[in-house]
This record gives structure tokens, C-alpha cells and sequence, in this order.
């Protein structure tokens, strides 16, 4: 076994024992100067560096078999596991409250340290915040950033899509092991963000997605961040936790308003109010970032916004009231985001107004709020 096995087998028993963070590792390392030296210390020692019971018999005893896994999936091409003391370890992810003391990292460990923007949202967006998560990606990623989301269906997996259509990387950060990418559904989605980009997770590999994860990810999706992007988000979500993350590191917010009547909105208006930055094009964000303009804009809309199959609005099964949002809908973006006929459409319209399912106004079509709230 070589010193760098032997010291990654440290970090690994360390970061395996409970509640044993990044700051408890430092003090440790402080007293015992360095990794393996704590793995190795008495358990008089440990009990003197206020270690408890359960926490000793975890790096007394660990996990054997959870260090093998770990260690035979490291072998493997583009497979990287970063300790908080290795050179790889993005910088700016080092300055947050409470840095995860490891990453599991499958594909371009390097693009880690490059400018990154988070891009976050609701799991459940109307079509025009599907839109704009694919365009903002794309003009962003064009502008010379990675886009950096949670992969979660939604506005997450439309910002890495838009940024993959721009030719560009983007980094998808997990709420379970790089073992069990989740959600299923975005199986696909990770492959091709492996191949352009990387997936990367704090967790051990194995660990199966559970709530009280994707709080402690959207901590790291800010922290790489030089700042985040929420493109729709309610009052109480976790796209507000990571834009609250990112206030706490120091890290510009930016957020997209819409009507008042969408229910996903609020979470936006809400930030715009407490001081986030009102963005109405890529230029916003930008300027604000004292990043140069890029050559298109998001009103040039990248070749395909988003992949149907993210498309996941539970209001209604029909075709033509699901592409309709809460705000004025045109019968051309309806038939745009349905791939429906003209006369289909206008058909189904008159029926759903007849139903009182929807109101005609200014040149288009409105949901009615009880739809949506």
C-alpha cells in the first residue's frame, strides 16, 4: 500500500465515523498533525479530543468492506475521490461555512475550480421556466461559465441540458452516492454530463437518497458557485435553500420575476424583494459578475430548449392545458410545446374555455389559479 492509499483510507475511515465534519477533521489535524496519525491514536487520545464513544469505534473499526467499494471504484477511468487536503479541491468551495471534507467526482475533475453559475428551480415548472433554464443555460454556458444544478427533474435538468446544447461542460451535484444517481428518470442525463462535465457527490457511494441530503448538496451547489440563478421556485423549496446557502458564503443571488398569479414565482419575488438581483436577461447577471457580454443573447433561443421527457406538470393530463401557464399563453407557443396541430389546439382551447378551465386574454390564454394553487 502506498502513502497516498494510506492516506486517503484515513480521510475516508474519518469522513465515515458520525458527525465527524470538516472542522472536527481540522481540529484534529491541528493536535495530531496529520491524518493517518489520528487513525492511528489511542483511544485515550481520541477520548481527550472530546470524540465520542461512537464516533471512536467508527475509526477504531471502520467499515471495511465501505473502503474496499471505495477504493475498487476509484480504479476505474475518470473516477476521482478528493480529500479536503488535495490539490484538486476547488478553492472557492474551501471558503464556505462547512466544506464537505470529500468528493466523490466521476468525469472532469478540473472543471471544479473553473467560474461556475448555479442554476435552480422548481421540480415542477410551467413551460416558459423550462425555457428559460435551457436558454439562461445555454447563453451562460456560451459566456465562458459551468453551469453547475442538483440534476433534479425540472428546472435543474433543463439548465445542464441547455448548457450540453450549447456545446459546453456543466456539473450536476448529488443528493445520494455516485452509485445511485437520483432521480432515475435522469439516468441518461448524468451519462452525458459524465462525457461533458462531471457528477459529483459528498456521500459514499452507496448512499441511497433520503430528504435530509439535498440540503446539505444545495450548500455545495452554491459554494462552487460564484453566484445563483433561481429560475422558479415556491415560497418553501430548496432552490430558496440554495439561494440562502449562497447569501451565507458571500455569493451574488439572481432571480427571474414572474406573475404574481404563478404560485412558482413567489419564491423569486420574495427574493427579489430581500435584495436579490432582478434579472430579465443574461446581460443582468453578467454585469453583475464583471463577466463579458456573451455573443448571444437568451433571446436567441438555443436549437432545443429542453428534452420533452423532463416535462412533468401534474395539473392536468390533457395535452393542451398542460403547455398553457399562468400567465398569457399564445396559441402559437401552445402548439410549439405540444407539437399539436393548429386546429387540434384551437379545438381543445374552445372546449377548455367552455369548461371555464381557462380565460382567453390579450391574444392568448390563461390558466384559471385554482389549476395551480
Amino acid at each position: 500500500m502506498n502513502d497516498q492509499t494510506s492516506k486517503l483510507i484515513a480521510w475516508l475511515t474519518l469522513t465515515h465515523a458520525p458527525s465527524v465534519a470538516i472542522k472536527r477533521i481540522q481540529k484534529l489535524l491541528h493536535y495530531f498533525h496529520d491524518i493517518e496519525s489520528i487513525c492511528k491514536a489511542s483511544t485515550k487520545q481520541l477520548e481527550m479530543q472530546q470524540l465520542t464513544e461512537i464516533q471512536i469505534q467508527h475509526i477504531k473499526n471502520p467499515n471495511q468492506q465501505w473502503i474496499q467499494i471505495a477504493l475498487e471504484w476509484m480504479q476505474y477511468p475518470h473516477h476521482h475521490i478528493i480529500p479536503f487536503d488535495d490539490v484538486r479541491y476547488p478553492a472557492l468551495l474551501t471558503e464556505i461555512a462547512q466544506p464537505p471534507a470529500i468528493l466523490y467526482v466521476n468525469g472532469e475533475w478540473e472543471i471544479l475550480s473553473h467560474p461556475q453559475i448555479a442554476l435552480v428551480g422548481s421540480r415542477n415548472p410551467s413551460h416558459t421556466g423550462l425555457e428559460l433554464s435551457a436558454e439562461f443555460a445555454h447563453a451562460l454556458t456560451k459566456a465562458g461559465l459551468i453551469v453547475t444544478s442538483g440534476l433534479a427533474l425540472g428546472v435543474d435538468a433543463a439548465s445542464h441540458q441547455g448548457a450540453l446544447n450549447a456545446g459546453g461542460k456543466t456539473i450536476a451535484i448529488l443528493g445520494s452516492g455516485l452509485q445511485q444517481i437520483y432521480p432515475a428518470r435522469n439516468r441518461p442525463l448524468a451519462e452525458k454530463i459524465i462525457d461533458h462535465g462531471c457528477v459529483v457527490s459528498e456521500f459514499p457511494l452507496t448512499t441511497t437518497p433520503v430528504p435530509e441530503n439535498f440540503p446539505r448538496r444545495n450548500r455545495i451547489i452554491s459554494g462552487l458557485s460564484l453566484g445563483t440563478l433561481v429560475i422558479e421556485a415556491a415560497p418553501k423549496s430548496g432552490s430558496l435553500i440554495t439561494a440562502h446557502f449562497a447569501l451565507e458564503q458571500g455569493r451574488e443571488v439572481f432571480a427571474i420575476p414572474g406573475s404574481i398569479r404563478n404560485p412558482t414565482a413567489k419564491g423569486c419575488l420574495s427574493l427579489i424583494q430581500q435584495g436579490a438581483k432582478c434579472v430579465t436577461c443574461v446581460e443582468d447577471i453578467l454585469e453583475e459578475l464583471k463577466l463579458i457580454a456573451p455573443d448571444v443573447t437568451t433571446a436567441q433561443k438555443s436549437p432545443s430548449w429542453s428534452d420533452p421527457t423532463q416535462l412533468s406538470l401534474d395539473s392536468s393530463n390533457n395535452p393542451v392545458l398542460a403547455c398553457i401557464d399562468n400567465e398569457v399563453t399564445t396559441i402559437d407557443q401552445i402548439c410549439i410545446r405540444s407539437k399539436l396541430s393548429p386546429q387540434f389546439v384551437t379545438s381543445a382551447l374552445l372546449q377548455l374555455e367552455l369548461d371555464g378551465v381557462v380565460n382567453r386574454h390579450h391574444g392568448g390564454f390563461i390558466r384559471k389559479h385554482s389549476l395551480r394553487e
